[in-house]
């Protein structure tokens, strides 16, 4: 399993102001680390720092000792990111969202159908497998983001504040299903602006004023 480093980032989109500053985190392997902050704190940018889909003004980012470079690095480095705006295509089924994720990645189609049934059925999605996702409610169209990247299996798994449409049973869920990746040997990070679950993770950074301080080191 690999371990994410942020070392003294400076994040900031285009030639804009940074929105961070100076970020140094370390997401080690079997443990969940949450993001906390306000609504446009920096967690959703740095998560995608973290997916390798912002390039740092200043310091950097590395999976293990390895710069990342790009997206398509970090997925070749299993970082799998789950984002807040679900990422999904409309007019694919849930079932077929997730199987051809776990293809594209290089896993078989037997592989492929069998993750998609193990990731479905916790979430309590076995049911609406076949449905298309502009079919699904919000709640449902998280839910089999979250799968989606679940049945990925990545080192590192980031959850971008994917619990926001769900009722309390389903978010007590995913907080178990976050708990047992990393349980298998994943570092998470859970980007979150919920304080119950914020505590139910293993350490926590907040993000406030472009700094990152550590509320739980």
């Amino acid at each position: 399993m690999r371990t994410l480093t942020v070392d003294g980032a400076d994040l900031a989109w285009d030639d804009n102001r940074p929105v961070l500053t100076g970020v140094t985190v370390t997401a080690r392997p079997g443990e969940v680390l949450a993001v906390t902050g306000t609504s446009g704190a920096g967690k959703s940018t740095l998560l995608s720092a973290m997916a390798g889909l912002l390039r740092p003004a200043g310091g950097k980012v590395l999976v293990d000792d390895e710069p990342l470079t790009d997206r398509d690095h970090a997925v070749s480095l299993g970082v799998v990111l789950i984002p807040q705006d679900n990422g999904l295509a409309a007019i694919l089924t849930a079932a077929e969202n997730i199987s051809v994720a776990v293809i594209a990645t290089g896993g078989t189609p037997a592989e492929a159908r069998r993750r998609t049934a193990e990731a479905l059925d916790p979430l309590g999605l076995s049911g609406q497998a076949n449905q298309l996702i502009e079919e699904l409610s919000g709640g449902q169209q998280q839910r089999t983001a979250i799968a989606r990247g679940l049945a990925l299996r990545g080192d590192v798994l980031l959850a971008d504040e994917i619990t926001s449409e769900l009722d309390a049973a389903n978010r007590q869920r995913v907080m178990e299903l976050l708990r047992a990746e990393a349980a298998r040997g994943a570092a998470v990070v859970f980007a979150t602006h919920d304080p119950e679950a914020a505590a139910a993770c293993d350490r926590e950074l907040h993000l406030a004023d472009g700094e990152a301080i550590w509320a739980r080191p």
